[in-house]
């Protein structure tokens, strides 16, 4: 698998994540989401799987966790009504420079 197929699959493990995450506070209340869960998870970390073949793990978890952080926050804060403070919108940003240092400048980047 190439390098740019991984990556879109990693996108796709980050968006049914987000997805899994987002649906497991609603499934609380509406028992039916539970399968959502299950089946977002599931197939999250089969992608995760597939792109662990290609992309160092240190970068993939990153990715994964840091821009999947970032956008169940900005979910909870449209589709819950969740609010933030100044230092949670800040320390969601860190994380996200994190990302993006450790993507854009990190010799762990460039893969196996």
């Amino acid at each position: 698998m190439s390098r740019p197929r991984a990556l879109l699959l990693l996108l796709l493990a980050i968006l049914t994540e987000v997805a899994a995450t987002s649906a497991l506070k609603a499934a609380s209340r509406h028992k039916a989401l539970w399968g959502v869960v299950a089946v977002g998870y599931a197939a999250s970390f089969y992608l995760l799987n597939r792109v662990l073949q290609v992309l160092p793990l240190g970068l993939t978890y990153a990715l994964w966790s840091g821009i999947g952080t970032f956008a169940v926050a900005l979910v909870g804060v449209w589709l819950y009504r969740d609010r933030l403070d100044l230092a949670g919108w800040l320390g969601i940003m860190l994380i996200v420079a994190g990302v993006l240092v450790l993507h854009l400048l990190s010799r762990a980047s460039a893969g196996p």
